[in-house]
């Protein structure tokens, strides 16, 4: 009978849990060495605060090469959105100019080669390369004016559209540059305190691994234990009272989370009646404000709330 009577529970006994903290583990996603750490084990940090930086040369100098290779990506595409430049038309301008004049020369010395052979003084031969003399002048002033309108005018289309993608991948590359180095230094997500930190200056640290533990504000839960006789009296969004030691007034949290699978025992013993039974992990929020009251690992016992 005093076995029996252990194992049923006293009206208004305490169900045994603990606070637990929500801890966020800031690391960089690329590695490298130590630079610095700003922050130590138990500060207050704030939201944006800079924790650590790891060394950035190679990051650096990459982002420098990928501003250079922009930049002549750039220029390439606007230069093949003008034409040639004004001193080489210029200089096709004078040598269609020269062109020109030595187009009219030859059909000068044509007219004056015809009033010879009506004259009687010339060959015909003489006529004939009179005006092979005009249609090469006049040939090479239309290659000339082509030549002009070619080098005002941009680049083919497909010439152009090439440029532009080579400017937009160089554009994307400083971009991944610029992220790489920028992932170097890793600020305070929000605000909270330093739990711990797990390099020192000068060591390495590889890409992902954690450097600084921080526990945000009001990032702590209470989790504890229900028989499973009371677990249907729980649901999510109930009102609970936690009481810890040195706590003051019970703290009210709201049960967020209830266990789909039952437990033998608790994790942590606190009370050998509950050694047998058959419990459910539940999970309970408090306010932020009462959240500052707790502790991670503190251990809590917890009761429905009045009217709940």
């Amino acid at each position: 009978m005093l076995l029996a009577s252990c194992s049923v529970e006293a009206p208004g006994a305490a169900w045994s849990g603990y606070a637990e903290g929500e801890y966020v583990q800031v690391a960089a996603p690329i590695g490298g060495m130590l630079a610095s750490l700003a922050v130590r084990s138990g500060q207050s940090v704030a939201a944006g605060a800079p924790l650590f930086t790891l060394e950035a040369d190679a990051e650096q100098a990459a982002r420098r090469e990928a501003e250079a290779r922009l930049e002549s990506a750039r220029a390439q595409a606007r230069n093949t959105d003008s034409g040639r430049r004004e001193d080489e038309q210029a200089m096709t301008r004078a040598q269609l100019a020269q062109a020109r004049a030595q187009a009219a020369l030859a059909r000068s010395e044509l007219q004056r080669q015809q009033q010879l052979q009506a004259q009687g003084f010339v060959s015909p031969a003489r006529i004939d390369d009179a005006q092979t003399a005009v249609a090469q002048s006049q040939a090479r002033v239309a290659e000339l004016e082509s030549a002009l309108k070619v080098s005002q005018l941009p680049a083919r289309p497909d010439e152009r559209n090439a440029a532009r993608a080579q400017s937009a991948a160089a554009a994307a590359v400083l971009a991944q540059s610029q992220w790489r180095l920028q992932q170097k230094q890793q600020a305070a997500p929000a605000a909270g305190l330093v739990a711990d930190t797990y390099f020192r200056p000068g060591e390495f640290v590889a890409a992902g691994q954690p450097v600084v533990s921080l526990l945000p504000a009001g990032a702590l839960k209470a989790r504890f234990f229900v028989p499973e006789a009371a677990l249907g009296k729980l649901a999510p969004g109930q009102v609970v009272s936690l009481h810890c030691d040195g706590c003051g007034a019970p703290i009210a949290a709201h049960i967020s989370f209830i266990a789909t699978h039952a437990e033998y025992t608790p994790p942590v013993i606190y009370s050998n009646t509950q050694r047998t039974r058959l419990v459910f992990m539940v999970e309970a929020r408090p306010s932020m404000a009462d959240a500052a009251r707790l502790h991670p690992g503190q251990p809590l016992d917890v009761r429905p709330a009045a009217g709940g």
